[in-house]
């Protein structure tokens, strides 16, 4: 496993869309693993998407104390209510903003072994998914922004 750098914003990469990942292999494992690796070694990440650290693959890390969660091909399936949350970003550092996500969010995604799944987050965690699914398609949170906090 490896830390790699997180790109920042202005980086041409995280305004790119993603590939999705044909097959999940050894090679889509380490980079997960890397992935999480890099999260892990942050002060205060939840989440890290593959243009983050340079991976244009439509790969996801996510850990809010809970575990990680190793996310291939994330997608959202269906959304439900509205929440208005305040939002940074390990790539947009010193930078937060209110704006408004769905409160409850289902997704289907494959796991580090390929293996087809369905989770459903709500507040925090529906937050986290629409926010790194964003990344996977070149959008970042303050694209969305309402309002910047000081």
């Amino acid at each position: 496993m490896a830390v790699r750098t997180i790109r920042i914003s202005g980086d041409e990469v995280l305004r790119k869309k993603c590939l999705p990942v044909g097959v999940v292999d050894d090679n889509i494992r380490k980079l997960l693993n890397d992935m999480a690796e890099t999260l892990h070694s942050t002060e205060n990440g939840a989440a890290l998407a593959g243009p983050q650290v340079g991976i244009l693959r439509r790969l996801v890390v996510i850990d809010m104390g809970t575990g990680i969660m190793k996310l291939v091909n994330p997608k959202i399936i269906k959304k439900e209510g509205t929440q208005t949350v305040i939002e940074g970003c390990l790539s947009i550092p010193d930078v937060w903003g209110k704006l408004e996500r769905p409160s409850k969010v289902t997704i289907e995604a494959l796991n580090e072994n390929g293996e087809k799944m369905t989770l459903t987050g709500t507040k925090s965690l529906a937050k986290c998914f629409c926010h790194e699914i964003d990344h996977l398609d070149g959008i970042l949170f303050t694209d969305l922004v309402t309002e910047y906090i000081d």
